[in-house]
């Protein structure tokens, strides 16, 4: 049974339906994090124009959320086991609403720029938060998989629905309302959070490591620079390599620091583990790879099929039903029966066999006979490996840690699609260099093959990272695990 209903009833009543209305407030708070990821993308046009920014500096409104949220992630899970969970939640969600507002009422890219950068650092703490609440509150097997798969099909599908809600905000009101509706989204969540939430602290007295925070803040923060520098300068380029070394660097030493310190940032107990490792490393392929599908076949619909912004979004619509769809039945029947040894490289092969499919795009492709159909196979793969990877990726973590370990699975999320930006870009571009080479550069139809073999090298290399994805966590799981057979970790209520 759940921690949250085993709590003693409140004025007589039942409180056998509060955990579910828990999860109700933890995945309305996930939503507007993950939609935060890709919002603002199709509202950028419009606020250049509103704000009079550049071109060059456009690119700062997203990398400012993405850096911030990344680079203080590990720092915000261990600030939810020092000091509790629901005060984290709650000063995270109010600080995410006070950003979201300053964003709204911007006058000028600054004080935008400087309003994303602030949704990050309130993400960062609101983030682990809301994972960890989730691990301690849902203990029981099937109350677990079932809370886990919906809360991993919203985690999934919020980079897609952040663009379809962002692109219909921005064309049918302002794009300042990309801004203003979390403003919504965080009240709810912080009142209700307040109502429903218990007080915990289970790392109480322990020591905050300032100097590991520095140096995985640092190391984050320059990884997610470089990777995210690749995308518009070369990687010969000091703005790439140069980062790139330096949280190389960073991280190293913060993990032999780790293993110095009495009270770690991040006990690397927690890595150590080959389910966990193998769970985490399924997060981290699957943010790289997940990014060919939404980035180039957006690329493809508007660009080459001529759909509108808000069209393109609806496109991806199947992929999210399935994704949802499949969640449920992954997490609460296949992993339970099957084990994760067998799940999730069997959804890694079927999601890479969708992108494979996707592969022989044409100029002429039909949505619902040649794009639809891989989309709900992609989709389906999907929904069988983030929601049973977050759940074994934070399971048995002594409750203690279960902050720090939440913000480890959105750190490989977020690295995962730095990785993939940078890495998926280059090779595109690289494909569309090789295809016009040779050929007439200014003919229209030469321009229009080339684009889509960038698009479908692209799903090519993204259809290898989810094989990868299905040999790592074919060989790093171990047979013996299903969620219904360990031994549950400690956890305090949430």
């Amino acid at each position: 049974m759940s921690t949250a209903s085993a709590a003693p009833p409140a004025s007589g009543r039942a409180t056998a339906p509060r955990p579910h209305r828990v999860l109700a407030v933890l995945g309305l708070a996930q939503l507007m994090v993950v939609l935060d990821t890709t919002i603002v993308n199709i509202a950028l046009p419009s606020a250049q124009v509103d704000l009079g920014f550049s071109d060059g500096s456009r690119p700062w409104i997203i990398t400012a959320y993405a850096l911030a949220f990344a680079a203080l992630l590990l720092l915000g899970g261990r600030l939810c086991d020092l000091f509790g969970r629901k005060p984290a939640f709650l000063i995270g969600a109010a600080g995410f609403a006070i950003a979201s507002a300053l964003g709204g009422i911007a006058p000028s890219f600054a004080v935008l720029v400087t309003a994303r950068a602030l949704q990050g650092v309130f993400a960062a703490l609101l983030a682990p938060a809301i994972l960890s609440l989730l691990n301690t509150t849902f203990t029981e097997p099937g109350e677990r998989a079932r809370a886990f798969g919906v809360f991993g099909a919203i985690g999934a599908s919020g980079t897609v629905l952040g663009l379809l809600v962002g692109g219909s905000l921005t064309q049918f009101l302002d794009w300042r309302w990309t801004m203003f509706i979390n403003v919504a989204f965080a009240a709810v969540v912080t009142l209700a959070g307040a109502r429903l939430l218990t007080h915990t602290t289970d790392k109480g007295g322990s020591r905050l490591d300032l100097p590991g925070a520095a140096l995985i803040s640092a190391g984050l923060f320059a990884l997610v620079h470089g990777f995210s520098n690749a995308e518009s300068h070369s990687w010969a380029s000091p703005s790439t390599w140069a980062p790139l070394a330096a949280g190389t660097v960073l991280i190293t030493v913060f993990v032999r620091w780790q293993r110095r310190v009495a009270d770690p940032l991040l006990p690397l107990g927690v890595l150590r583990d080959r389910d966990r490792a193998a769970a985490f490393s399924a997060l981290l392929i699957t943010g790289a790879g997940l990014f060919g599908v939404l980035l180039f076949l957006t690329y493809y619909l508007q660009i080459n099929r001529g759909f509108s912004p808000v069209t393109t979004k609806l496109a991806f619509l199947p992929m999210i039903v399935a994704m949802m769809a499949v969640a449920q039945v992954s997490t609460t029947r296949l992993l339970p029966v099957l084990g994760a040894k067998k799940v999730l490289p069997a959804a890694f092969v079927v999601s890479g066999a969708g992108l494979v499919w996707l592969t022989g795009t044409t100029l002429t492709s039909g949505y619902w006979l040649d794009i639809m159909p891989p989309l709900v196979v992609i989709g389906a793969g999907l929904g069988a490996i983030v929601p049973p990877a977050m759940s074994l990726a934070t399971q048995n973590v002594p409750a203690q840690d279960a902050g720090v370990a939440s913000a480890t699975v959105n750190v490989m999320q977020q690295v995962g699609g730095s990785i993939g930006t940078a890495l998926l870009n280059t090779l595109a571009a690289g494909a569309a260099t090789a295809h016009l080479a040779g050929r007439n550069p200014t003919d229209p139809a030469v321009q229009g093959q080339a684009a889509l073999h960038s698009y479908t090298t692209a799903f090519a290399w993204a259809a290898a990272l989810f094989f990868l994805g299905a040999l790592v966590t074919a060989v790093l799981h171990r047979t013996r695990e299903t969620p219904g057979d360990e031994t549950e970790a400690p956890a305090s209520a949430a």
